[in-house]
């Protein structure tokens, strides 16, 4: 006869596992291991990790623990950074070690998202899928997008004169246009095109099963073996959904694009037709495993993070109404009132290149940037960084330190002086390392036609209320991997029936 009950001798075993594996972790503690709260045992800093906002909240620590952080969740060590040197120094000089991504047991695992380079682990596979989209999408390569990227920014522009409400509708579905047409050579006509929805929605998944302390399942690996039915295992079921949204979102723009490429229905030149022409129509398995998650990569890193850019643009130029003038002064005296600004104007545009860089610095779409994840032991300056500790660069701070950038919370693009150095320094919102996003230098683009676009022939004002009062929208922001500026009203007035003109002069064209 048992003394105990099964599930009692089983509950005390796995008690007295945590208890022998916290005293290993309280030993491993006991080595100089950068600051941090000090947590409970067994469960470490799970009840003091922040659930909104987290880069706020790690801005804050630092007062008290420095630019380094330690944190420890059921085990995992949790590296936070707060200082642009530091991050410098490790994900960028050290880049041969913090180059790996942790394992996102929801993301990666279940749903499918460890497929693309954005959570690939640093390899091989890794390192073909980046020179493929950084082939495509380097500083040399991206003017064969121009066009394309100018005139959907005018026809953004003549939407939201049109109706200036649809500004969120509006920036999703010029974007996505862009993005979806440089990566699959299909143009869309109307935001319900699954090839837009899909991806949109791949993207809202990725940023719910991206965001630390959203699933425990990637605290505790062992949990997706669990029965589906078993109470509490409902995130497997969200996984095989969310899954299989991933798969279609990547491989079926794919398949059209290959089954269009001799029909001419497929626009080119297009990320996926390019390497389709390279091989002659002879891939094998792994050749279109590459070039899907590569494309499937841009796609997701491009749709949700322009979004935000743009929108946040548009917020910080109601707010700033001075800065409309500014720049639009500097527009009329280079670009004048007789044709719309283009991408080759930029380099005369400091101005216009200054509010950008503001933009990028103010609102940074991902604040604590993709986790990195160390591939070995380290120490920087004394203090030890074990193997596997997950690497969060709070971009936030660094962009909003006030020694670095004084009155941060302020949109000032004058801080730059026009020097496209000190512009330069702002781009750690789109990575470090060896992680930096290939297609930066695009996404810039974009963002740049958008800004010049609107501002040569509109003047971006608040909107208004039911009672006709203007609404003053507040610096606020969704919580998620990336975030978006809350929801406010917006009214754009054009500058001149000739601005009008040249709007509508604009083709709209499938090309």
């Amino acid at each position: 006869m048992d003394i105990l009950p099964r599930s009692s001798v089983l509950a005390a075993a796995a008690i007295g596992g945590l208890v022998f594996y916290y005293a290993l972790s309280s030993k491993k503690r006991s080595k100089h291991l950068p600051p941090g709260p000090r947590g409970l045992p067994i469960i470490g800093n799970v009840l003091q990790m922040p659930v909104e906002m987290p880069w706020m909240a790690f801005s804050e620590w630092g007062k008290t623990y420095g630019d380094i952080i330690q944190v420890n969740i059921l085990g995992q060590p949790i590296l936070i950074i707060n200082s642009t040197r530091v991050a410098k120094e490790l994900l960028d000089k050290r880049s041969a070690i913090y180059s790996d991504r942790p394992r996102f047991v929801m993301a990666g695992d279940l749903v499918g998202y460890d497929e693309t380079f954005v959570l690939q682990p640093y390899g091989e596979n890794w390192r073909k899928q980046r020179r493929l989209i950084a082939q495509d999408f380097s500083l040399s390569s991206t003017p064969k997008y121009y066009s394309l990227q100018e005139k959907e920014a005018a026809i953004l522009v003549r939407n939201l004169l049109k109706d200036s409400s649809s500004l969120v509708e509006q920036i999703k579905l010029r974007i996505g246009i862009i993005i979806i047409r440089v990566t699959y050579g299909h143009y869309i006509q109307t935001p319900d095109d699954p090839f837009l929805t899909t991806p949109l929605q791949a993207m809202v998944n990725f940023g719910i099963s991206t965001t630390p302390g959203n699933f425990m399942v990637d605290f505790i690996p062992a949990l997706k073996h669990l029965p589906a039915w078993m109470p509490g295992a409902g995130f497997l079921q969200t996984a095989k959904k969310w899954r299989q949204i991933v798969w279609d979102a990547s491989w079926n723009p794919y398949e059209w694009c290959k089954k269009n490429m001799d029909t001419g229905k497929t626009l080119m030149p297009n990320l996926c037709g390019t390497y389709i022409n390279e091989a002659g129509g002879k891939l094998t398995h792994d050749d279109e495993m590459k070039i899907v998650w590569a494309a499937s990569s841009v796609m997701g890193g491009g749709l949700d993070t322009n979004m935000s850019s743009a929108l946040s643009f548009f917020m910080a130029m109601i707010l700033n109404p001075q800065i409309q003038a500014k720049a639009q002064a500097e527009l009329d005296a280079v670009v004048g009132k007789d044709r719309l600004p283009t991408l080759a104007d930029k380099p005369n545009l400091p101005y216009i290149r200054s509010i950008m860089a503001e933009v990028f610095r103010w609102s940074p779409a991902i604040p604590l940037g993709i986790p990195h994840a160390t591939s070995e032991d380290d120490i920087f300056e004394g203090y030890e960084i074990p193997k596997g500790t997950l690497i969060m660069p709070n971009a936030w701070h660094m962009l909003h330190d006030p020694e670095i950038y004084p009155n941060p919370m302020q949109f000032i693009p004058e801080r730059y002086n026009g020097s496209d150095e000190e512009m330069f320094k702002v781009t750690l919102s789109f990575g470090f390392g060896r992680r930096i996003c290939p297609g930066m230098h695009f996404a810039e683009g974009t963002l740049f036609s958008i800004i010049a676009t609107t501002l040569a022939t509109c003047d971006i004002l608040p909107g208004l209320d039911a009672n006709g009062k203007e609404v003053i929208p507040k610096y606020a922001y969704t919580p998620g991997t990336i975030t978006f500026p809350e929801s406010f009203p917006v009214r754009l007035r054009p500058r001149s029936p000739q601005a009008t003109s040249l709007l509508s002069d604009v083709q709209y064209t499938i090309e």
